[in-house]
């Protein structure tokens, strides 16, 4: 099968970058002064990966070719370990966003489920320390998907599961997923949500779907489930949304609005459910869309994330950088970002790393 086109490769993968090493002179995390200057330890929630195993099948299916192929497919747990070293980085919760498409047929859907979680969960188990995982479930086959979270969840030791922003055109407050985030509730799971690009959108020439169609997709699933009510349905699920929450921070007083002329949500309900999500630094949030998000959700439902290796290595050292020097995060906001708020959000990896 040739070899998938640039756009639908990134679909596929939800990854979009090089893995590019870090270059002399590009400032490396730890240089801010006084008492922001971060010590080892940063848990990056927003961290992908793609091990030997998974690399296998999405060749096997004709996703990425035997050799060559995108960047993001030569992943390697050498190159990753350098770049966290490089920027401080203790540990990575990693992902594998494959849009809900792959997993369509249902024979593929039980099988590469199969696959990617296995692979991140043998990942976790040779490196305890420095990584944790999120669960794929085939979000198009519900009944699979309570399935394939439960056994990620109590056998293979995942820290939470990934959910797309939007499947086939499905956003996560359409009642198709109302079974899934039950059960999700009932456990008190994390959910990782990645975006990708809403379906059947009109590409811009030379402008890539990740730098709007990614953040429009977050944005419009978080309000989907707001506008359905499963967040208040189902309070002990923790949501966590890509890249800042999309425009989410941004657009909330549009939200109430909402409510008042045009029959959405009451209004009141929309700065709590605001800070009812988790949201992480993978915009990048730095310096421009910080007193948004900090406005919106405060610094304790903010975690760090690079995005890593959709960012390459010299993209995560500047933006770690530039993190860490933002104006707008005080001493204590940036240490309960880098660490704090995910060694809450997640007692199986706290517990794991001591």
């Amino acid at each position: 099968m040739p070899e998938m086109t640039r756009r639908r490769a990134l679909q596929v993968s939800g990854l979009t970058a090089a893995l590019a090493a870090v270059p002399a002179g590009v400032p490396i995390a730890g240089a801010a002064a006084g008492d922001r200057r971060p010590a080892r330890g940063r848990i990056d929630v927003h961290h992908h990966a793609v091990p030997p195993k998974m690399r296998k099948w999405l060749v096997d299916i004709g996703m990425i070719p035997p050799t060559g192929g995108p960047r993001w497919a030569r992943w390697t747990l050498e190159e990753t370990l350098q770049t966290m070293d490089a920027n401080g980085i203790a540990v990575g919760v990693a992902s594998a966003p494959a849009p809900a498409e792959v997993f369509q047929d249902r024979e593929v859907a039980v099988s590469g489920v199969r696959v990617c979680n296995e692979s991140l969960a043998e990942l976790v188990r040779d490196n305890p320390t420095r990584f944790g995982f999120f669960a794929n479930v085939a979000m198009l086959h519900p009944d699979l998907a309570i399935r394939q979270a439960a056994h990620a969840l109590d056998e293979l030791g995942a820290d939470g599961v990934l959910l797309t922003t939007s499947a086939d055109g499905h956003y996560l407050g359409d009642r198709m997923f109302e079974p899934l985030f039950a059960e999700l509730n009932r456990r008190r799971a994390v959910v990782f949500t990645h975006p990708v690009a809403p379906k059947g959108i009109v590409e811009v020439p030379g402008v890539g779907d990740w730098l709007g169609d990614f953040l429009l997709d977050t944005t419009r699933t978080a309000l989907s489930l707001i506008a359905a009510g499963t967040l208040e349905r189902h309070p002990h699920v923790s949501i966590i949304l890509s890249h800042g929450g999309g425009f989410l921070p941004y657009m909330a007083g549009r939200a109430e609005r909402w409510g008042r002329e045009d029959g959405g949500p009451d209004p009141a309900k929309i700065r709590p459910a605001l800070r009812r999500f988790h949201y992480d630094t993978a915009l990048p949030t730095s310096p421009y869309a910080t007193p948004s998000l900090l406005g919106a959700a405060g610094a304790d439902r903010v975690l760090f994330g690079t995005d890593w290796p959709a960012n390459s290595a010299r993209e995560v050292a500047i933006n770690t950088a530039e993190f860490d020097r933002d104006p707008g995060l005080n001493g204590r906001a940036h240490r309960a970002i880098i660490r704090g708020n995910a060694l809450r959000l997640f007692p199986r990896l706290a517990a794991r790393i001591g």
